[in-house]
């Protein structure tokens, strides 16, 4: 991103705000081909000594060399804030320079400054269990420049393409003092892809000129997500817990197997979100909260039973919702429990119900990606091929076919 491209300096009477034979001066300003004007406050000057072609004082008038001599200690002026501003890196504009030139504030922006205006702004576009991962970002950050630079802050002309290395190295190396593990690489890029979209903020708002992330790559690793087998699914759609709490965690994670719903968007769902569809049967017609993106999904037959199942539950019912509601952090430690009870060694969360969805119940059972992809809500198939594995039973299946076929 260029500083400037173009930087003019000429100056106007204006002739319209005469009196007493006097008028005062303007400074127009051209930068990046904007014009604007600078009044110089409380200098004014007799029209007869003014040349308005020239915009400048006569030369041929002592007094007229005087003005000149004021106007160019203030072209001298305003040269030096461009000089400054373009020496720190700082955007050239006119906002900037006017800043420089009258001194209205500290023209400099700093990261926690640009952290804290862009969480105030996500406020209204993003959820709180989103936003929450801006904050651990925001607390690395702190980390990082307290131990690499002594300070708690940093201009947002000192962030550079060295600045990204050095705080990806400190993520990398990075040892909690808790029973937290080392963060992993995905882990580390997930921090990055936050602050290069508040360095993008900074750059669309003027606070930076250039883009510190211009030559930096992102290494991501490929991560086999989770999700149940057939075999794993029936243990737990068949297992009966002697607590009521485990009962109910398994009916909510078995419905999302069915219908790939997230937690949250589960959680969500009211009598509204049932709808008949044009097959006659019921289907779930909602929004992902996450993305606003909308998911219209038929329910299958065993997402039904457990639908009905909870249609007269008191603590849904007292909350206008089709399920009891459950924090997530509480559901996903009940899952553990159910994991070791129906003995899988898997991560158990409520996400893999997701991913089961998508690998076990429709798309090894031959659903097109497509269908799959517009069910779970997806924008992009890409998104949707993450989950496409060529589980060992379709293989086995598709090749029997291609045995039948030469045969």
């Amino acid at each position: 991103m260029k500083t400037t491209s173009t930087f003019g300096i000429h100056f106007k009477m204006r002739s319209d705000k005469m009196k007493d034979g006097k008028a005062p001066v303007h400074m127009g300003l051209v930068i990046n081909g904007e014009k604007s004007y600078i009044a110089l406050k409380n200098y004014q000057v007799e029209v007869k000594y003014w040349d308005k072609d020239k915009g400048s004082g006569k030369r041929t008038s002592s007094e007229g060399r005087k003005i000149n001599e004021y106007l160019d200690e203030v072209r001298m002026m305003i040269r030096d804030c461009y000089q400054e501003l373009q020496s720190k890196g700082r955007v050239i504009s006119m906002e900037t320079i006017k800043d420089a030139f009258l001194g209205n504030g500290d023209p400099e922006y700093t990261l926690l400054r640009l952290v804290t205006y862009h969480n105030e702004q996500a406020k209204t576009v993003l959820e709180w269990s989103t936003l929450k991962h801006y904050s651990v970002t925001q607390r690395y950050l702190t980390k990082f420049m307290q131990s690499q630079f002594r300070k708690k802050d940093v201009f947002l002309h000192e962030i550079n393409y060295k600045f990204i290395i050095d705080f990806e190295g400190y993520l990398r190396n990075h040892k909690p003092l808790d029973h937290q593990k080392p963060m992993n690489n995905n882990g580390v890029m997930k921090h990055l892809i936050r602050l290069r979209k508040m360095t993008n903020l900074a750059i669309k708002l003027e606070w930076m000129a250039n883009d510190p992330f211009k030559n930096y790559k992102f290494k991501y690793q490929k991560v086999d997500k989770d999700f149940l087998t057939e075999k794993e699914l029936q243990n737990v759609e068949k297992k009966v817990f002697a607590v009521d709490r485990l009962n109910m965690v398994k009916d909510l994670f078995v419905f999302c197997c069915y219908t790939g719903l997230a937690y949250v968007d589960v959680m969500n769902l009211t009598t509204d979100h049932i709808i008949t569809g044009i097959d006659g049967e019921n289907w779930v017609k909602t929004f992902r909260q996450k993305t606003l993106v909308p998911v219209n999904t038929p329910i299958l037959p065993k997402a039904q039973q457990i639908l009905e199942k909870y249609f007269d539950d008191p603590r849904a019912n007292a909350n206008g919702k089709l399920f009891p509601s459950l924090s997530n952090q509480k559901v996903n430690s009940y899952l553990k429990e159910i994991a070791d009870v129906c003995g899988i060694k898997k991560n158990l969360t409520f996400h893999v119900a997701r991913h089961t969805f998508a690998t076990t119940v429709t798309l090894s059972n031959g659903v097109p990606i497509e269908t799959v992809s517009k069910m779970l809500g997806h924008t992009k198939i890409a998104t949707t091929q993450i989950y496409a594995r060529v589980l060992e039973r379709k293989v086995s299946e598709d090749m029997a076919k291609l045995r039948i076929k030469l045969g």
